[in-house]
């Protein structure tokens, strides 16, 4: 199994309570919510972060010109959770939530 750390307080408590103050607006979307938890224990079940590559829906990837890798929490929806790759885990940094990722300039 990976081990996690989280950068982000308040994604730790979203994972771990299912509410957080800041992220209140995620926490009440009940099908984010279970995606977000099958995320997770998705990417603490493994042995590697290579074996990520085998769950089509992470969508992971390893970003260019920052030392950070995603994996998309639902498919049509901008959230990733951003995370650094350790020898023996991962350092979750933080939920992005930008919303004109992928071309979307709205």
């Amino acid at each position: 199994m990976i081990t996690v750390l989280f950068d982000d307080r308040d994604l730790k408590e979203l994972i771990e309570t299912g509410y957080n103050r800041k992220y209140r607006n995620l926490a009440r979307d009940k099908a984010f919510m279970r995606r977000l938890i099958t995320v997770y224990n998705t990417l603490t079940a493994v042995e590697t972060t290579n074996e990520y590559i085998r769950f089509s829906f992470l969508h992971y990837e390893k970003l260019k010109h920052v030392e950070l890798s995603s994996v998309r929490v639902m498919p049509g929806r901008v959230e990733r959770i951003l995370f650094r790759e350790q020898d023996k885990g991962i350092v979750i940094t933080i939920l992005e939530l930008d919303s004109t990722h992928y071309g979307n300039k709205k």
